[in-house]
């Protein structure tokens, strides 16, 4: 009788199993994204091999803690994919619009990286590893910490959320699901060209001087546009190679950025 008097009422079971049939939608719509195509992908044809390389068991157990915590309340389609990592859209709690960037745990894609790392004063003390699942942590956190700093000066680019081993959750650059385009991509007036190679140029300039970071892979990939009649504007996306302004090869990225960003304009 005294176990029964200590069982929750109708109302918490109710709540709770509601609770776990959300939760259950939510961990369909991670195995399913990939093979509905009412989906928001725009251009992700990922086979099943690809699939599991991106979404495999570890990353699926980071997600469910995020449904669990309530921090992830829809997992929708991919939108962006690359060598080392791939881009959904997500909706966080309190209907925020979020971009989760999932990277890949592939030895293969990571085994140059070291020259974005080797001789930086932040990174002393990493080890560098072998390693794909060590590495690519690093990576991401590479990458996490370089979006905070262009975020604290005030650099157009995605807000740095969460990051969780190689699962970052960042700010959605868009409008109502639908991302910015990306600079390759964009459908720019000419009348724009050169206020957007200017402004192109301001944000490696304030990129070295206020964040002391150099882009270090800085092209018409890495950058989105948002579109607009008066003033469009740029944002840089991917910085997870940028280094520090004084580390021994940033110069050297440095012009790389510069000659790509002149070709292009």
């Amino acid at each position: 009788i005294n176990s029964l008097m200590k069982l929750p009422g109708d109302k918490f079971i109710e709540k709770e199993i509601s609770k776990l049939a959300e939760h259950g939608a939510l961990e369909d719509q991670i195995l399913k994204l990939c093979v509905d195509p009412n989906r928001i992908r725009i251009k992700d044809k990922e086979d099943r091999a690809t699939r599991e390389k991106v979404l495999n068991n570890f990353v699926m157990r980071i997600l469910r803690k995020m449904i669990n915590s309530g921090l992830l309340v829809s997992f929708n389609g991919c939108f962006s994919t690359g060598k080392e990592a791939n881009v959904y859209y997500a909706i966080l709690r309190e209907n925020q619009e979020a971009a989760i960037k999932i990277y890949k745990v592939d030895i293969l894609d990571y085994k140059n990286r070291s020259r974005y790392m080797e001789g930086e004063f932040r990174l002393r003390r990493w080890n560098y590893s072998k390693n794909p699942r060590k590495m690519i942590k690093k990576w991401s956190e590479k990458e996490f910490r370089n979006l905070s700093r262009l975020h604290t000066c005030g650099i157009p680019c995605p807000a740095p959320l969460y990051l969780t081993e190689n699962v970052l959750v960042m700010g959605f650059l868009g409008i109502d699901g639908v991302p910015f385009p990306k600079l390759k991509d964009a459908q720019m007036l000419t009348d724009h060209l050169e206020y957007l190679f200017q402004s192109c140029v301001n944000l490696m300039r304030r990129m070295y001087h206020e964040a002391k970071l150099v882009h270090a892979d800085l092209s018409e990939y890495n950058l989105l546009y948002e579109p607009s009649e008066t003033e469009p504007k740029i944002y840089i996306i991917d910085v997870s190679q940028s280094v520090e302004h004084d580390s021994p090869r940033a110069l050297d990225f440095l012009r790389h950025d510069i000659s790509n960003i002149a070709y292009f304009f």
